[in-house]
């Protein structure tokens, strides 16, 4: 239901919907038929990201949100008003000192005498140099950006004709820049361009060299820790003449795990020359045990000198740590032993009953090498004993070499770490993407012309906004338009309703002659109809209806005349009563000359009003009065109950509610009372104390007539059915 209201009030407004786009159409094409042509020029550069020709150093290939950012950075760099502004320093300085400015002197700029032109021009090269901006807290520099903005050379107004974009997925940026010079954008672009590769090579450079030096310097000073470490160490040995600790320690154990199995060797020895001397021994007599060492004793002493210098020979062998030239004399030796100890055997004669020769050579022998065995574990012992002394030496050196060591190893990984960071800042310093542009930007080309999309573009807006308008005003609009809502927030049947008549006046004699030109349409006679037909049903044999309103202007006078054209219709003897004495139009409109006071007071009787065939009217004079200040209560039931045996059906006018007392004295002689509503308004909070009222009215209160409806469509056989549902209910 909303919806089809709110289509309603646009087929009401369907004429503005189109006068008003139209308008503002025209409007703007007289504002735009003299709107300059515009220039757009295209630059492109390669930001070297991609490009594979320029990462000779970085192999390593990059994650595509990583391209992304670096991509961003760049687009964002592009905008940047330290960029843009080197830019608007150029234009202005162009402006200023050549013969050809891109754009015609603004009133500001044609204010400036040469001196100034001077000043303007040095002060805007010392900023592009320095690329510093300029600033609103000088007054100088103030005037200075007053005089870029007149020229629309400021950041803002060459950023709003600046568009920036990557295209697609490639390496490449393109920038296009719009104006009405086609010289302006190529040197708008190419600029820009230029600038920002040096703005971009200078912050690198400058970034890269910070990081650098920094890490230069920290390194520097790592080398020096790292240094004073190592020279530490270095006294340390020198100090305890230390040459290589962990050389001298396995040298240390090698020999005393050589002389510790030497010495298991010989005590072997030991144990089997002593078992096979007692073999031997077991094996000659008591007599020849005599017999032999009285035959030998001069050539022991032989032997036993022999083998003590073999003993001493094998005890330097040992010390010396098993030097090869003691061991050529130790070899020497035995092997002058050996031959001495066969030469015994050869001079001892044994008992010719016992043939033991080679036993006693190998005694002889066997003993020596005892003895020699025996020599040897004493000399092992004593160097085993002296190796185990300069081991034990070198265990506190260890401990503090050790923790020099660890001290250099902690000082040499952060030197290590610092160098490959520098290393790799130097890298990527000489590595970095190399932006340049490919492609620059020609003459600005002519755009197609904007004016008739403009004017297309107003007249779209001017309708949208124009229905937009429509919709808030309908939104929180909560007056009555049809007699459903009339019906709903009153909780009152609504017994029908009558469109606006457009016409002054409503001529009652012509409202239903089919030859007459009619002032109204079919529509409002048959909807009269239809209140006819609801009054009729809820009269029950009542015949004075009092017609009134909650406010003055709903239309009462109006209503009481058609009606009572209605029932005179149906050949009703018809009595129209103005009882509205503040606004007497009923009494002006026919300009009676029969009044209500004249009646009620006696002073005229029925027999002056009475007239067939067309409806009666008692007016009265406009007094400030009401009806009971007329005559008593009692009296004016007993002329109206006259009334009734001429009349079939009285309608009396009454003054309208907020004139609470006049309109509830008519309301008390009444037999029923329709109130008339006037559409397209809404129900106030002080309303809400005379639909109390009337809904106190019970059965006497038949229901509204809702008035000068505008967008009611809804056929009148459909309403009555739900006009007589809320009546009954």
């Amino acid at each position: 239901m909303e919806g089809v209201n709110f289509i309603n009030i646009l087929k009401r407004h369907k004429y503005a919907l189109l006068a008003i786009p139209l308008l503002v159409m025209l409007l703007t094409f007289v504002l735009v038929r003299h709107q300059p042509n515009t220039y757009e020029s295209r630059a492109r550069i390669s930001a070297g990201i991609l490009d594979g020709s320029q990462q000779f150093l970085n192999k390593e290939s990059l994650g595509e949100s990583k391209i992304n950012q670096q991509f961003s950075n760049l687009l964002q760099m592009l905008q940047l008003k330290a960029v843009v502004d080197q830019v608007s320093y150029l234009l202005i300085i162009h402006d200023l000192t050549s013969d050809t400015p891109f754009k015609k002197p603004s009133k500001l700029m044609g204010q400036l005498n040469a001196d100034a032109r001077t000043h303007a021009v040095k002060v805007y090269s010392e900023m592009y140099k320095t690329r510093q901006p300029l600033s609103n807290a000088d007054k100088d520099q103030a005037g200075l950006i007053l005089l870029i903005k007149s020229m629309g050379y400021d950041f803002q107004s060459l950023r709003n004709k600046l568009r920036i974009w990557r295209v697609e997925s490639s390496d490449y940026i393109d920038i296009t820049y719009e104006s009405e010079d086609p010289l302006l954008t190529a040197y708008v672009i190419n600029s820009l361009c230029s600038e920002f590769i040096s703005y971009y090579t200078a912050s690198n450079l400058q970034n890269g060299s910070k990081a650098i030096d920094y890490l230069g310097a920290l390194l520097k000073e790592k080398k020096d820790a790292l240094n004073s470490k190592m020279q530490e160490l270095k006294e340390f040995k020198i100090k305890n003449r230390v040459l290589n600790l962990n050389e001298q320690a396995k040298s240390l154990y090698g020999q005393m795990a050589d002389f510790e199995t030497r010495k298991e060797i010989t005590q072997k020895d030991i144990a089997s020359t002593t078992g096979a001397l007692n073999d031997i021994d077991s094996r000659f007599s008591t007599n020849s045990h005599q017999y032999i060492e009285s035959k030998l004793t001069a050539i022991n002493l032989e032997i036993i000198a022999t083998q003590q210098q073999a003993e001493e020979l094998n005890r330097q062998y040992i010390q010396s740590g098993f030097d090869p030239e003691i061991k050529e004399k130790l070899d020497s030796a035995k092997s002058r032993l050996t031959s001495q100890i066969n030469q015994s055997t050869d001079k001892v004669m044994l008992n010719p009953l016992t043939a033991k020769d080679n036993l006693l050579a190998q005694k002889l022998k066997l003993g020596v090498d005892l003895e020699l065995a025996k020599n040897s574990t004493q000399s092992l012992d004593q160097e085993i004993a002296k190796l185990n002394h300069k081991f034990d030496m070198l265990v506190p050196n260890e401990a503090v070499i050790q923790a020099y060591e660890e001290d250099i190893n902690v000082a040499s990984q952060e030197y290590i770490e610092i160098l490959k960071k520098y290393n790799q800042t130097s890298m990527d310093l000489n590595a970095t993407s190399k932006i340049r542009q490919i492609e620059i930007a020609p003459p600005g080309t002519l755009q197609p012309s904007k004016k008739m999309v403009l004017v297309i573009l107003s007249g779209i807006v001017a309708f949208v906004i124009y229905i937009v308008i429509l919709f808030v005003l309908f939104y929180f609009d909560d007056s009555i338009k049809v007699a459903s809502e009339l019906a709903n927030k009153t909780n009152i049947p609504v017994l029908g309703y009558l469109p606006l008549i457009r016409a002054s006046h409503l001529d009652v004699k012509q409202l239903w002659d089919n030859t007459a030109q009619k002032p109204v349409s079919d529509e409002f006679k048959n909807l009269l109809r239809s209140i006819r037909f609801e009054l009729d049903m809820v009269m029950y044999g009542g015949r004075l209806l009092g017609v009134t309103s909650i406010h003055p202007g709903e239309g009462k006078t109006l209503f009481t005349i058609s009606l009572a054209s209605a029932y005179l219709m149906i050949n009703k003897r018809v009595l129209v009563i103005d009882g509205n004495f503040n606004d007497p139009a009923i009494t002006e409109i026919t300009n009676t000359k029969y009044f209500i006071e004249d009646y009620l007071t006696g002073k005229a009787s029925f027999a002056m009003t009475e007239h067939k065939g067309e409806v009666h009217v008692l007016g009265n004079r406009g007094n400030d009065v009401s009806v009971l200040e007329i005559n008593d209560e009692q009296i004016v039931r007993q002329k109206l109950l006259e009334l009734k045996d001429y009349f079939d059906i009285i309608i009396i006018e009454t003054p309208d509610l907020v004139k609470m007392n006049m309109a509830k004295e008519w309301i008390e002689v009444v037999d029923r009372v329709v109130g008339v509503f006037e559409s397209n308004r809404s129900i106030k909070r002080v309303d809400e104390d005379q639909i109390a009222f009337l809904k106190t009215l019970d059965n006497k209160f038949t229901g509204w007539v809702l008035n000068k409806v505008t967008n009611e469509r809804v056929k009148v056989s459909k309403k009555k059915s739900f006009f007589m549902k809320n009546a009954t209910a």
